[in-house]
């Protein structure tokens, strides 16, 4: 059985964002009751002796649990490599200080675009200067500095600028992901996925930046799922190499498995190792058992394992299907009727913009996490 390298804690689902792509859960009803600090720790002991290495600490915003340094130093004693996922809402100079104290590794940062105007209509809050400080104020503790930023028909013509903004910022690593089209992204798909012409000018532009650049800032470009030949294996393939655990506790093979109709399994009914080695929902789709044709009988079957189990689920109402976004898929015309939508020149002046974007709502107020029981 293959081993988990890499555990993303999604510790909240509050977030002071309302980003139109967001990808955390439709119905955050269910997600209220979350992990206290000590299950949180103990969380991170169980992965720990599975063997995980790198503990991404995200959310929602992780900065709005308030015992986020508790649970970083936890990771830190263990020998786990942390990074935190953020917004930089939240990053002051003091929080930063104590997180950096508790051995924190390394800061990602998501940045919407290169200017407040863009970004902050993006983001659905003034957030485009603080996070330009927040990111400096990483630089100056010492940190190694990621850039995320997730690219739709909005953003990606400003590319350039972009990288610019990161060069200037000093990022050590920015990620260029563009969309990927489930929950809030997919209710908001024909304004967020770019046309054809949109992406051949930014590969340029990353072309040129990565010679420009290389040795100084290393630069990740991840096209559109819809743009592609072939599917991008699911995390490395269904519960291969890295899991998720979500604010109330249920485990996941990946992080948006929450919309695929499977039994839950919770580290508060089970320990992390069961749920790894036997629960139904890991076992789903692991390995090529499941598949059906084309699949099974591809070439390429333990390359991609069929694809992403959630964007099949999201546009058959089947997880067990083809990716649609599969050039062999019977359902591949899904895929491609939304790229000739996207790339259909006739919107006119204003055909980067698409529709108007329905913004993820705010969460109901998080309630704080249970209290510690006395010993």
């Amino acid at each position: 059985m293959d081993r988990p390298y890499g555990l993303l804690a999604e510790l909240t689902y509050a977030c002071p964002l309302q980003c139109p792509y967001c990808s955390n859960p439709l119905d955050l009803s269910r997600y209220g009751d979350e992990l206290t600090t000590a299950e949180w720790q103990q969380v991170l002991d169980q992965a720990s002796e599975l063997g995980v290495l790198q503990l991404h600490l995200s959310g929602g915003e992780p900065l709005q649990r308030r015992d986020l340094t508790q649970i970083t130093r936890h990771a830190s004693a263990l020998g786990l490599y942390t990074n935190l996922i953020t917004s930089a809402l939240g990053l002051s100079a003091g929080r930063a200080e104590e997180l950096r104290a508790a051995g924190l590794d390394h800061v990602q940062i998501s940045i919407q675009a290169d200017e407040a105007l863009l970004s902050d209509r993006i983001a659905g809050t003034p957030s485009f200067q603080r996070k330009l400080t927040a990111a400096r104020l990483v630089k100056k503790l010492d940190w190694p500095l990621t850039l995320n930023v997730v690219l739709h028909r909005g953003n990606v013509d400003r590319i350039a600028r972009i990288l610019d903004l990161a060069e200037e910022l000093g990022a050590d690593r920015i990620e260029l992901a563009h969309t990927q089209y489930y929950g809030w992204a997919l209710r908001n798909r024909d304004g967020l996925l770019p046309g054809r012409d949109q992406l051949e000018r930014a590969e340029t532009v990353v072309r040129a930046a990565r010679t420009r650049l290389q040795g100084r800032m290393e630069i990740i470009y991840v096209l559109p799922d819809y743009y592609s030949r072939h599917p991008k294996p699911c995390m490395g393939g269904w519960g291969r190499r890295q899991l998720t655990v979500v604010p109330n506790g249920d485990v996941l093979p990946c992080p948006t498995a929450h919309e695929v109709p499977l039994p839950r399994a919770s580290v508060r009914e089970h320990p992390l190792a069961w749920i790894w080695d036997q629960s139904p929902v890991f076992q789903a789709f692991r390995g090529t058992g499941w598949m059906p044709e084309p699949c099974r009988s591809c070439d390429r079957r333990e390359l991609d394992f069929g694809g992403c189990r959630c964007q099949a689920f999201q546009l058959t109402g089947d997880a067990a299907r083809t990716d649609p976004v599969c050039q062999l898929s019977p359902d591949h015309e899904l895929v491609a009727a939304a790229v000739r939508a996207a790339s259909d020149p006739a919107p006119g002046p204003s055909r980067g913009a698409g529709p108007a974007l329905i913004p993820r709502p705010h969460p109901h107020p998080r309630p704080q996490p249970r209290p510690e029981p006395h010993s």
